[in-house]
């Protein structure tokens, strides 16, 4: 009975031991402290004085809870990027060293949320839940590293599935003037990764805060959220978090792609992030070059694409697809920041604002637009039913272009002007209402065989949809073999085709319902 308080006594006698032996052996450590000053604050900006050991891009910790980035480190003072409001700091607060670079929060936790640069929640679900931490500045993949773009990056919009295809691990620019439906075509391609195992990074650059809840309400309503991560900076938010948004998009974008895995991100808009630096630099003193935008404007877009890529098989073998977005001012696209995007990127797809004003929807120029990696990645269906399209769609633009002096026109020529017009009108497409590949398939085959053109303008809409019904009726094995390397054969080929003509009987009463067997 009393060995219990003996035990008890013993253990706190070997404890009190224990801790006299640790202060014997503590010996006390001078650990050097940096600490600066704050010598000016300006909007969006700060110089300090005091840290002569800092390095460039290293992160510093201001009073009241603000980083800033370390970005003119000169002889006597540091210009300062602040990533928090500028009316929080005074002249003479202290400030010291951090010893690291900026990083972001990475990890499956992610999905679904809604976040800053800094990785601090928008959406009122709580605390992140990260894996890892990483810097948002990262070297991109060696070019030995990388693999060829073999696998199509399917939008569900049919004029850029079919005439301008987009491959996994590609880089490919939109641009166009204001309010010609960039993020739409953005935004629809997110929605049609659902079924597609693609994780989705959406990242919002001093976005109009309800454009902004305006995407995310529609991914949320389409269930895109739930492979989606969403990073945001409004337009009153500092313009150093504007500058950082894009590299943090992408460090978290990284993450996925080295676990294996396809991403997709959209860049929503550089002309944004341009804009922000240029403020940064002219704060800061830097010289100005053309546009005011300083020299090393070029670089601070091409190292952040340059890490979008397909990786190989010894990397995991995943992909970083990247669609940024330009906007262009009068349709100018040899402007300064379009021209060095376009150099830098795979590939343009060019909204015009006439074909928007006519309601051709999307309104995508197929005659300024390109992709210079996606045909090698386009599946052989699609090459099939495709190849022509392209070119017949060009003859007819020009051809209309003269129709229109009221020129007589001769027969041929009329012909190809009603097929053109056939084809421009199966390419209109409803915003959020993306279009598998079996019903593209079959109303680009029905284009081919000039099905379409006995049919009356108004009842194309009609027609189009019908033929998409129809496609839903092809055998298992045929839409299996949509999605690989083979060719259609002739015998799928004829099989399509009669069934986009019977549907398309109900609409021309010349074409009769083909009897089945």
């Amino acid at each position: 009975m009393n060995s219990e308080p003996e035990d008890l006594e013993f253990e706190v006698d070997r404890t009190f031991k224990g801790i006299d032996k640790a202060l014997e052996e503590f010996t006390p450590e001078l650990v050097a402290r940096e600490v600066g000053k704050v010598k000016s604050v300006s909007t969006g900006i700060a110089t300090v004085t005091g840290l002569p050991n800092i390095g460039f891009e290293e992160l510093i910790k201001f009073p009241s809870g603000v980083f800033g980035i370390a970005f003119n480190v000169d002889e006597d003072e540091i210009g300062v990027v602040l990533l928090g409001e500028d009316w929080l700091l005074h002249v003479g607060d202290e400030v010291e060293r951090t010893g690291r670079v900026i990083d972001v929060p990475v990890g499956d936790g992610l999905l679904g949320r809604v976040v800053d640069p800094l990785g601090r929640p928008l959406d009122d679900k709580g605390a992140v839940v990260e894996v890892a931490r990483r810097p948002i500045e990262r070297p991109a993949t060696p070019i030995m590293d990388r693999a060829p773009v073999t696998v199509p990056l399917e939008t569900g919009i049919m004029v850029l599935d079919a005439l301008i295809p987009i491959g996994r691990g590609q880089r490919e620019l939109i641009l166009g003037d204001r309010q010609t439906g960039k993020t739409a075509i953005a935004i629809d391609t997110i929605l049609n990764q659902g079924d597609k195992n693609v994780v989705c990074v959406y990242c919002a650059i001093g976005q109009r805060g309800s454009a902004v809840a305006q995407a995310i309400a529609v991914l949320r309503e389409k269930g895109a959220m739930d492979y989606t991560v969403v990073v945001v900076t409004e337009g009153n938010d500092p313009p150093g978090l504007a500058y950082i948004a894009p590299y943090a998009a992408t460090s978290i974008a990284e993450y996925f792609m080295e676990a294996g895995r396809d991403v997709l991100i959209v860049y929503d808009d550089l002309t944004h992030h341009a804009r922000a630096y240029r403020e940064l630099s002219l704060l800061l003193r830097r010289p100005p070059g053309r546009e005011a935008f300083p020299g090393d404007i070029f670089y601070i877009h091409s190292r952040m694409l340059e890490r979008a890529t397909h990786l190989g098989e010894e990397g995991g073998g995943g992909s970083l697809t990247a669609l940024p977005i330009i906007e262009t001012e009068a349709q100018d696209i040899s402007a300064y920041i379009p021209t060095n995007l376009i150099s830098i990127t795979d590939g343009q797809i060019y909204l015009s604002p006439s074909l928007f004003e006519l309601g051709v929807l999307p309104a995508v120029d197929v005659g300024k637009s390109v992709s210079r990696v996606g045909g090698k990645a386009q599946i052989a269906a699609f090459r099939l039913v495709a190849g022509d399209l392209k070119l017949q769609y060009a003859q007819f633009e020009e051809l209309e272009a003269f129709s229109r002096f009221g020129a007589r026109l001769d027969e041929d020529t009329r012909k190809t002007i009603e097929h053109g017009q056939r084809i421009r009108a199966c390419l209109k497409q409803a915003e959020h209402s993306p279009v598998s590949v079996p019903e593209q398939i079959a109303i680009l085959l029905a284009l081919t065989a000039k099905l379409f053109d006995s049919i009356p303008l108004e009842k194309m809409p009609e027609a189009a949809k019908a033929v998409r019904s129809g496609a839903f009726g092809l055998p298992k094995d045929m839409m299996d073999r949509f999605q690989t390397a083979t060719k259609l054969s002739d015998e799928d080929r004829d099989k399509i085709i009669d069934i986009a003509r019977n549907s398309l009987a109900a609409f021309d009463a010349s074409t009769k319902p083909v009897a089945k067997p």
